[in-house]
């Protein structure tokens, strides 16, 4: 059992999107196939697939991906979860839009492993395809990533927008609010 299968138990833990990233894609002109990395209980990908894109989310918790696929079913929504590590995922071309959100820390542990699933998902999607990053943007996160975002070379800013994600736990009413960003960016 992996952490997140014990914190999903909670349902819809992290609560709803990001207002910012659904603005976002409301007026993106290219409606076609998301993957949504590290997708959890599916809090982006239902969302998005609600909105007429055809959604694939990829996560090591079952519990989570179950979820998802239940809401899915339920709904009829062109979505679809599948159990998986992300950083062994290689099928990138398949899709229009990767979404990663709040993924990466760039811990020193994990800073490494980190920036090269970033570069491995740039050289390996197609052109005028599209990854959207949602970030804490604390320390050098955003530093880090636009860095590994444009190891190659500079890559298209679609958007980057600062916001506040306030995260509220209903069992115990803590709200804590945390300085994000949306870094879009199009090969």
């Amino acid at each position: 059992m992996v952490a997140y299968d014990e914190y999903y138990q909670t349902e819809n833990l992290f609560g709803d999107p990001y207002p910012e990233l659904l603005e976002f894609l409301s007026h993106y002109p290219k409606k076609g196939k998301v993957l949504d990395l590290g997708c959890g209980q599916g809090r982006d990908a239902i969302a998005i697939a609600r909105m007429g894109y055809d959604v694939t989310g990829i996560d090591h918790s079952k519990v989570g991906i179950d979820q998802m696929n239940q809401i899915a079913k339920v709904k009829n929504l062109p979505l679809r979860g599948k159990v998986g590590d992300i950083f062994s995922y290689d099928e990138y071309q398949n899709y229009d839009i990767i979404l990663l959100d709040s993924m990466f820390h760039f811990a020193k542990k994990d800073k490494a492993k980190e920036i090269a699933l970033v570069q491995k998902i740039v050289s390996q999607i197609r052109t005028e395809s599209l990854i959207i990053f949602c970030i804490q943007d604390s320390g050098e996160k955003v530093s880090i990533l636009n860095k590994a975002i444009d190891f190659q070379a500079k890559l298209r800013r679609l958007a980057d927008q600062k916001f506040v994600y306030t995260f509220k736990d209903r069992e115990s009413g803590h709200e804590s609010e945390t300085k994000y960003r949306m870094i879009a960016v199009e090969k």
